[in-house]
C-alpha cells in the first residue's frame, strides 16, 4: 500500500455497493419468480447468471472493506448485511437447481411465496441507499420488506400443511426442501431488515 493511501485513503463508497448487490438479489428473485412461471432452460439459467453475479458483487464488497480503514457505518454490520442478502439469491439457486434435480414443477405455493421474496428483495434495495439520508423513509422500506417476509411465511405453513395430506412421500420429501429453500430465503430477507433497521437506530 502507498504512503499516500495510508495518510489519504480512497473513499469507498459501501451504501452504493451494498445497494448495487441487493438490487442484483432484487433481480435474482424476478428472475426465479419468472422461472417459476414458466421453467424454461433460459429461465434456469439467468438466475444462475444472476447469483454468480452477485456472489462477485459480494467478493469486491468484502475486499474492499479489509483494505478500508473508514466506514459510513459498523464494518460488522456492512459484512452482515451484505451476507444476508448473498444468502437470498443464493437461496433462489439452490431452489431451482433442486428443482431441476427432483423433476419437481412449480405450483402455486411455490410461485406465490416467490411473488413475496421478490417484493421483499426489491423494498431491501430501495432501504439501502436512504440508510444515511432518510432514516425515516428507510424505516418504511423496512416495515414492508418484514411484512413480504411475513407474506412468504404464511404461504410456507399452508404448503406444508397441503403437501402432508399426500400420500406419495417421495413427492413430500422433494416439495418439502425445496419450500424450505424459499423460507430461508424470506429468513435471509428479514435478517438483512432488520440489519437494517439496527443500523439506522445507530446512526440517528
Amino acid at each position: 500500500m502507498a504512503l499516500r493511501d495510508i495518510f489519504f485513503p480512497p473513499k469507498r463508497d459501501f451504501v452504493k455497493m451494498l445497494k448495487e448487490q441487493a438490487e442484483k438479489t432484487a433481480e435474482g428473485m424476478q428472475a426465479l419468480q419468472e422461472y417459476l412461471a414458466d421453467p424454461t432452460p433460459e429461465r434456469d439459467k439467468k438466475v444462475v447468471r444472476l447469483e454468480d453475479e452477485a456472489d462477485e458483487m459480494r467478493r469486491i464488497l468484502i475486499e474492499e472493506l479489509n483494505l478500508s480503514f473508514v466506514t459510513p457505518f459498523d464494518r460488522e454490520d456492512i459484512y452482515a448485511l451484505s451476507r444476508a442478502i448473498d444468502d437470498m439469491i443464493d437461496y433462489a439457486k439452490s431452489t431451482v437447481e433442486e428443482m431441476n434435480l427432483f423433476a419437481a414443477r412449480p405450483n402455486e405455493h411455490l410461485k406465490r411465496m416467490a411473488e413475496g421474496l421478490c417484493e421483499a428483495s426489491q423494498e431491501i434495495a430501495s432501504a439501502i441507499p436512504l440508510i444515511t439520508t432518510h432514516p425515516n423513509v428507510c424505516q418504511q422500506h423496512i416495515v414492508r420488506a418484514k411484512k413480504a417476509e411475513n407474506f412468504v411465511e404464511h404461504r410456507y405453513r399452508e404448503a406444508l400443511a397441503e403437501l402432508f395430506k399426500l400420500d406419495d412421500v417421495k413427492e413430500i420429501l422433494k416439495l418439502r426442501e425445496i419450500y424450505r429453500h424459499l423460507s430461508n430465503a424470506a429468513d435471509r430477507g428479514d435478517e438483512a431488515a432488520d440489519l437494517i433497521g439496527d443500523i439506522v437506530v445507530k446512526m440517528t
